[in-house]
């Protein structure tokens, strides 16, 4: 049924700002852009939804509202990222890109099976480059088969801990 992700969508504060991080810095597509003057359930609004594509053809889509507050905090990576795919090659150039501009750039993270580097978008989330190790999909597999298992492990321990 769920064919994969077509777009996910966050809150920005200035559209261009957010513009110039996801296209001129990542490098993704600037796809489409639309405004919203009148929501579906009739409110009136002044909102601005733009989308930037991937190279798998999903999108990563921004709306700008406002004239309806919002608070923005400077996400903690626990909290919520966007974690990006890239190749091992563009993560080590990304890393070195983003040091130069001056940008907040935090890694190179080992997660065993995947690498990865971490930057905050001018929104304060955090955007997170990842590239696969050889070996990714054989873990990932390994790791499927005792998924409920270590889920089960956790949650009681997580009670036992919490007491």
């Amino acid at each position: 049924m769920l064919k994969g992700l077509h777009h996910t969508a966050y809150r920005c504060r200035d559209s261009e700002q957010t513009r110039q991080f996801y296209e001129e810095f990542l490098g993704l597509r600037f796809a489409k852009v639309f405004e919203i003057n009148q929501t579906k359930s009739g409110r009136k609004t002044s909102t601005l939804h733009s989308f930037y594509e991937m190279e798998d053809g999903s999108f990563l889509a921004f709306f700008e509202a406002p004239d309806k507050p919002f608070e923005f905090k400077k996400q903690d990576d626990f909290d919520l990222h966007i974690a990006l795919e890239v190749s091992l090659d563009d993560l080590h150039a990304m890393f070195v890109k983003g040091k130069e501009m001056g940008i907040e750039t935090r890694g190179v993270s080992d997660h065993g099976f995947i690498d990865s580097i971490y930057f905050r978008d001018p929104n304060g989330y955090v955007v997170e480059l990842t590239a696969k190790r050889l070996d990714h999909d054989e873990q990932v597999s390994k790791s499927a088969i005792v998924a409920h298992e270590t889920l089960e492990r956790w949650q009681l321990s997580k009670k036992s801990r919490l007491n």
